[in-house]
């Protein structure tokens, strides 16, 4: 979700709840538009502001860690020691649902006299900025200065009047709310509902305005001109609860997750849009804010430390599938061999007969008692013709033997490729991309790095760990080093294993615990549902999982990692999920 109005408002109700009549201890600026506020609290505590106006991540929120600061503290920085340090926290406000936060400051000036000053955060995505302006709301300075060649709309300087970016007219909802005004604004247009909501009003996000569409059981997606009088009243109740809540300071941070763990959205209050996915309640929008953005941040930083990888297999997978399509058509192509095998043996036994200078030679063929006809060049006689077919009998017999063995090859290759880029939509820490990285270095498809050399090769990686429904554990293997440590090392003789049967996926282990004999149902039926979900086919309703106890399962001599066979089984179709388990 973008920065909104409403997460806005959240983070103000914090700061006014947690910083409001606290003095301001410390102030540094660890980033280029990065401010950190060290705030001694009313109540003798100590808290960190993190104010940001990157253009990429805008964000303000308290913070537990602390940043390294430069040894010179840039100009914006001292001017707000100068005019803040040792201040108070008069006020925290927000201009009905802008994105804009104002910290009134009390402090001393140079004469004695008190002052009241004001820091204004703008999270307007690229726009975002921190501005400090005086009680006439004259522009002290700012982190960006954005002169009026680059903005003509409003510039950003010293000794300029500040005021709120032009805001296209939009309608706050927090200081009027009307009913009738309501229903003559979300009508009879093409917009769609969920345009037609965060266009007309401030700080609301698209999300939220789907969210709101959701609860008011309307598609947003229709035009506005589709909803009826019933329709339109049910979404104007919806949305003055939410500002209900927004002006009673009801929030309920949140974040949701998708089924692989991943950050999907955060809000301030709950979204019930996504209640079939997991959702986490840290208890402030600063824990929200800082959690999301971590692991978001994770998630992306992960991506782009793997596209490297990604790459390489994407590109492996591409040239083996071509080679094995060849290889297809060759071995293919060397069906035709017995044919010619035949029209050899033929001409050597009847070819006395055959006319010299004749273009074919008609014969039985004592194979299947019918009449043949047989291709000749007129420039050979009945004997060289016989050894042409041979000759070319042999060269696909050999041809044959060898795109035979080669096929199985690159089948076996292209398989183990498949299996890594699987791995590597399942990797969730840098660790994980280390080990599918060596992987390919030590099955020769990318070049170790030098620095590497000789050193001792790192343990494979911690699989991940589920407890089922009736107490049993279950062991994922998230890459082929990881399987192969998983099914070997801590699978026992008496435990069960677990593959997908057509795609490419984890193995899984079912720990047998004391009672080997006595595992429900449904231990069986959530360690099948688990080794679907963590495999290719995991979009299929079904997917047909192989099962069957570990000492069953063998890893022939040289074979690629991840690599193992078994010639017992049993099987089961089952829809892949994680429904029932929990994480050890």
């Amino acid at each position: 979700m973008a920065f909104d109005g409403i997460t806005v408002a959240a983070v103000a109700a914090e700061m006014r709840k947690e910083a409001l009549n606290g003095r301001i201890y410390k102030i540094a600026q660890p980033e280029n538009d990065e401010i950190l506020i060290t705030v001694k609290t009313a109540d003798g505590g100590t808290r960190r502001l993190l104010l940001s106006a990157s253009a990429s991540l805008p964000f303000a929120c308290f913070t537990e860690s602390n940043k390294v600061s430069p040894m010179t503290a840039p100009n914006f920085c001292m001017l707000l020691r100068k005019h803040a340090q040792n201040g108070r926290i008069t006020s925290v406000t927000q201009p009905g649902l802008e994105r804009v936060i104002r910290i009134g400051i009390e402090h001393m000036d140079e004469m004695g006299d008190m002052k009241e000053k004001y820091l204004i955060i703008e999270l307007m995505g690229k726009y975002s900025n921190l501005i400090f302006v005086d009680e006439n709301e004259t522009i002290i300075d700012s982190i960006k200065r954005i002169p009026e060649s680059v903005s003509s709309v409003r510039a950003v300087l010293p000794g300029r009047p500040y005021f709120i970016p032009f805001t296209e007219d939009k309608k706050d909802p927090v200081s009027g709310l009307e009913k009738d005004d309501f229903m003559s604004t979300i009508s009879g247009s093409s917009l769609s509902v969920i345009k037609a909501l965060y266009g007309n009003y401030t700080g609301i996000s698209p999300v939220e305005a789907s969210d709101l569409c959701f609860r008011a059981g309307i598609d947003g997606n229709f035009s506005t001109a589709s909803l009826s009088d019933t329709d339109t009243e049910r979404l104007f109740d919806c949305f003055s609860s939410l500002i209900s809540d927004i002006k009673e300071e009801r929030f309920s941070p949140e974040i949701i997750y998708d089924d692989r763990g991943n950050p999907v959205e955060f809000a301030a209050l709950h979204l019930s849009q996504y209640e079939d996915l997991k959702a986490v309640h840290p208890r402030s929008i600063s824990l929200v804010l800082e959690r999301y953005y971590a692991e978001k941040n994770r998630s992306v930083r992960i991506k782009q430390r793997s596209a490297d990888l990604r790459k390489i297999v994407s590109t492996l997978i591409e040239r083996d599938s071509k080679k094995y399509d060849i290889q297809l058509r060759q071995l293919e192509d060397t069906r035709k061999k017995d044919k010619f095998r035949i029209y050899g043996e033929l001409l050597n036994t009847y070819g006395y007969s055959a006319v010299p200078g004749e273009k074919s030679f008609s014969c039985l063929n004592y194979y299947d008692n019918k009449e043949i006809t047989i291709p000749l060049d007129p420039q050979k006689t009945a004997l060289e013709n016989a050894k042409k077919y041979f000759d070319r009998y042999q060269k696909l017999k050999r041809t044959e033997e060898a795109v035979t063995v080669q096929l199985k090859e690159t089948k076996a290759d292209l398989d183990h490729l498949l299996t890594v880029q699987a791995s590597l939509d399942m990797a969730e820490n840098e660790a994980d991309i280390s080990e599918i990285r060596r992987e390919l270095i030590e099955t020769g498809y990318i070049r170790g790095r030098g620095e590497n050399k000789g050193k001792k090769k790192t343990e494979a990686g911690k699989p991940l760990h589920f407890i089922s429904s009736d107490g049993y554990d279950l062991y994922v293997g998230k890459n082929n080093l990881q399987n192969d440590y998983l099914t070997f090392k801590i699978g026992n003789a008496n435990d069960w294993w677990f593959h997908s049967k057509k795609f490419p996926g984890s193995h899984v282990i079912l720990k047998s615990g004391k009672n080997p004999d006595s595992i429900p149902d449904r231990a069986f039926n959530e360690a099948g549902a688990l080794a679907a979900y963590f495999s290719k086919g995991r979009d299929q309703s079904k997917v047909e999982i192989d099962y069957v106890q570990r000492k069953e399962v063998k890893k022939p001599a040289g074979a690629k990692p991840g690599f193992v066979v078994y010639y017992t089984n049993y099987s089961m179709a089952i829809a892949p999920g994680i429904e029932g388990l929990r994480e050890g």
